[in-house]
């Protein structure tokens, strides 16, 4: 899958190896194991094979945007980059379509 960052801040961050552990300590492996799982998946479908990550789409504010589990509270989010986003019949995300995502953050977001 291709990975696109929405800031220069985070890209640096999840492609540095000093940044990530830097910015994200005993988090980095697995943040890095996330990004290996999505570089190496052929399309979004493939997350869903990998029980750890827990790949999910959101909802509320956050519809549209889908994330991988990190750690126990830490999620990476990002959407599909896409234009127009793939789609089923029914309206919902055609997983088996997205293979370009951008990540948008990595938090806890259950704060």
């Amino acid at each position: 899958m291709e990975i696109c960052y929405n800031s220069r801040k985070l890209q640096k961050q999840l492609t540095d190896p000093k940044e990530m552990v830097k910015s994200f300590g005993q988090l980095a492996r697995k943040v890095n194991q996330r990004l290996k799982d999505l570089a190496g998946a052929d399309n979004l479908e493939v997350m869903r094979t990998i029980q750890a990550a827990r790949c999910h789409e959101l909802t509320g504010d956050r519809k549209g945007e889908l994330a991988v589990d990190v750690s126990g509270n830490y999620r990476m989010i990002f959407e599909p980059f896409h234009d127009p986003i793939p789609k089923k019949d029914d309206g919902g995300l055609n997983w088996e379509a997205v293979t370009r995502i951008q990540i948008n953050e990595i938090e806890d977001y259950h704060h």
